[in-house]
């Protein structure tokens, strides 16, 4: 098992990060603002108020337009929990998030689900 210093995550080898998804949102499980996977974020530029250490690598990502789902790989964390984070710095200004044009055309989940096996399947 590593060990890490005070600001990175506690790593197990074989089970993965010690500290659970839900910790890192404070408990809570629903997103202040309407996201999907394909969603673009990017921050501001406007400086954010005191913001945990996820918020702060989500601001250094998204310098350059990232999807939600690609913030979510990057940090290692499962997407809803992600969604969380993105909310959090939405509701203070530090990022925008622009809707993917298939959140409009409604299409299913399912459906990009199929899309994305299919990219992957292509790899």
């Amino acid at each position: 098992m590593n060990m890490a210093g005070d600001d990175e995550v506690w790593l197990d080898d074989e089970a993965g990060p010690l500290i659970r998804p839900y910790t890192v949102n404070s408990g809570r499980t629903r997103p202040t603002v309407e996201m999907d996977l394909l969603s673009l974020v990017v921050t501001t530029g406007k400086p954010s108020p005191d913001v945990d250490p996820e918020h702060v690598k989500v601001i250094g990502l998204c310098q350059t337009p990232l999807s939600v789902v690609e913030v979510a790989a990057h940090l290692r964390l499962p997407v809803m929990v992600t969604k969380v984070l993105l909310s959090d710095l939405v509701d203070c200004g530090a990022i925008v998030i622009w809707a993917s044009s298939t959140s409009s055309s409604h299409v299913t989940d399912r459906v990009l689900l199929e899309k994305l096996l299919d990219g992957l399947q292509r790899i």
